[in-house]
């Protein structure tokens, strides 16, 4: 027996927190009742997120990290109420499990977004306990005082909480064409406009260029992706304490498929 949220995860349906969100939202069934977190299930019975059963994959799925470049207008939801256009529609299909995404950036945010097919993965990688650094591309309108600065290194009371950037590079410009890199370690809401907002700027384009060890390459043009090499996803796996070949090689229990 396992917990749903680490079994779900596991078969490519969400990361723990996203799966833990649709069961707190009721949205999971067990054998046509309503789930909650912490049930403990063994993969033989009938689930269905949103009514809709989903295929149990006798074997794990070989892990795979994607690269995607968002432009602008997209956003980082499968299901939009307002029909726009979402990032999910530009990736690659896959035979077993789907994209769960590392992490989201809002409608007007471009750059770097990475999806993997393991929940688990998706889930170290986004979990404030294990620090992953996010760097974003800042471009400011209004004039920045090193008194700015400094309070923006050292922590602003938002709405949601304390919040500051680990790192601020000056990267030029001048007037309402001025540039900063900025680092933080967290992934709230609007996190980054939010600070500039605070000490009254005003950002006016905002890309993320690097998501923990990798960055955005200057040839990945905006829609499109690059799915990483097989050892490279390993030694992601080895550095977060995830055995890699758990995913590709070992029996996802007895587990039967269901259409």
């Amino acid at each position: 027996m396992e917990r749903i949220q680490k079994f779900l995860a596991g078969q490519g349906a969400g990361s723990r927190r996203q799966i833990d969100a649709l069961l707190q939202q009721g949205r999971i069934s067990v054998n046509g009742k309503p789930a909650k977190p912490g049930d403990q299930i063994d993969g033989r019975e009938k689930i269905a997120i949103d009514g809709k059963l989903i295929r149990l994959q006798r074997h794990a799925a070989r892990p795979k990290i994607l690269m995607y470049h968002k432009p602008l207008g997209e956003v980082c939801t499968r299901a939009d109420p307002e029909g726009r256009a979402d990032v999910f529609a530009n990736l690659p299909p896959l035979q077993q499990g789907r994209w769960v995404g590392i992490g989201r950036l809002d409608i007007n945010t471009s750059g770097l977004l990475l999806f993997t097919n393991d929940g688990e993965l998706a889930n170290r990688l986004m979990h404030p306990s294990y620090e992953v650094e996010r760097e974003y591309a800042v471009r400011v309108h209004g004039a920045v005082t090193p008194e700015m600065l400094q309070r923006l290194r050292d922590g602003i009371e938002l709405d949601d909480g304390p919040a500051h950037f680990d790192d601020i590079i000056d990267s030029g410009g001048s007037g309402s064409n001025h540039w900063y890199h900025v680092v933080l370690k967290e992934g709230r809401n609007r996190e980054v406009r939010r600070l500039w907002e605070a000490v009254g700027v005003e950002v006016s384009r905002l890309v993320r260029v690097r998501y923990d060890q990798f960055n955005l390459p200057k040839w990945l043009k905006p829609g499109k992706y690059r799915i990483l090499d097989e050892q490279v996803v390993n030694r992601v796996y080895q550095r977060l304490g995830l055995a890699a070949d758990r995913q590709a090689d070992k029996p996802a229990g007895r587990r039967r498929g269901r259409a």
